[in-house]
């Protein structure tokens, strides 16, 4: 007896279909409360928490923002500076190390790799007090560049390039592109590159995620309130204990959460194609 693969079980694909389609609503439900009680009132909120029907106090809670010592549009605008800043430098020059990891073979490598996993299990806390003491003696405090520079060190996004390279970049190529006279940089900018662009997209939206909601370095780093951040913002909007503006600090998350599924959407095609492409060669 032949079976066609294609002919399913009508009641198992209805089943799979209703399972997806009630993970995807308990998905999107919060993301969906939250923009929705970004348009109303804090008293609405404390009344019914949770609501599917926008209010018409969004323009009240954006002049909630006004009357604090911030700018929010200023602040998105450094956020947005720092993290597609820091996710450049992570993503180009992580996979730069991770080239030099596995297109060449030199004395120490496997050391060198060594070390990089054992940096891995170092918490950013335990080197927080160091790195601020750091940055305040060589004078970059209150500057953008001191969230910026440092994501050239990232260990993890070293580790996980380097796996996805050994797995899918053939030395020969390079071995043959030495041959016609191709310079090193030209062939890891020309060959290496391209081939990574489902390890680079992943790694981009991670570290993207990562900087845009990092609150600890940015608010130990960041005192001058043209400076600060979205998430330090959106920390500052909680008041103290006898007013919380409920509807501003559900705008601020909806502000704040919103690039992050631009950055998603943009970049999920390459994680895909890159997917498709293993499944391909498997």
């Amino acid at each position: 007896m032949t079976l066609n693969r294609r002919d399913g079980n009508p009641v198992v694909k209805a089943f799979i279909y209703f399972v997806c389609i009630v993970l995807a609503i308990l998905s999107l439900f919060p993301f969906v409360v939250m923009v929705v009680n970004s348009t109303r009132s804090t008293f609405e909120i404390q009344q019914h928490a949770v609501s599917l029907i926008p209010s018409s106090h969004l323009m009240d809670n954006f002049k909630v923002f006004e009357g604090k010592p911030f700018n929010p549009w200023r602040g998105f605008l450094n956020s947005l500076i720092v993290a597609v800043g820091a996710t450049a430098l992570t993503v180009y020059f992580s996979t730069l190390t991770a080239y030099a990891l596995v297109a060449y073979t030199w004395k120490g490598r496997d050391a060198f790799f060594t070390f990089i996993l054992c940096v891995m299990m170092i918490p950013a806390q335990v080197t927080a007090i160091g790195f601020y003491q750091f940055m305040y003696r060589i004078h970059m405090t209150n500057n953008l560049l001191a969230l910026i520079l440092p994501a050239i060190y990232a260990p993890g996004s070293v580790f996980f390039m380097r796996q996805f390279m050994l797995a899918s970049l053939p030395l020969e190529l390079l071995d043959s592109a030495r041959i016609d006279g191709s310079k090193e940089f030209n062939t890891f900018n020309r060959i290496a590159l391209p081939i990574m662009k489902p390890a680079m997209a992943t790694q981009g939206i991670f570290c993207f995620v990562s900087t845009w909601n990092n609150l600890f370095i940015p608010s130990i780093l960041l005192t001058k309130d043209e400076l600060k951040t979205m998430p330090i913002m959106v920390s500052l909007l909680k008041g103290d204990i006898y007013k919380t503006e409920y509807g501003a600090i559900y705008l601020g998350l909806t502000l704040t959460v919103l690039p992050l599924f631009i950055v998603y959407f943009t970049l999920s095609k390459y994680i895909i194609a890159g997917v498709a492409l293993g499944g391909v060669k498997g």
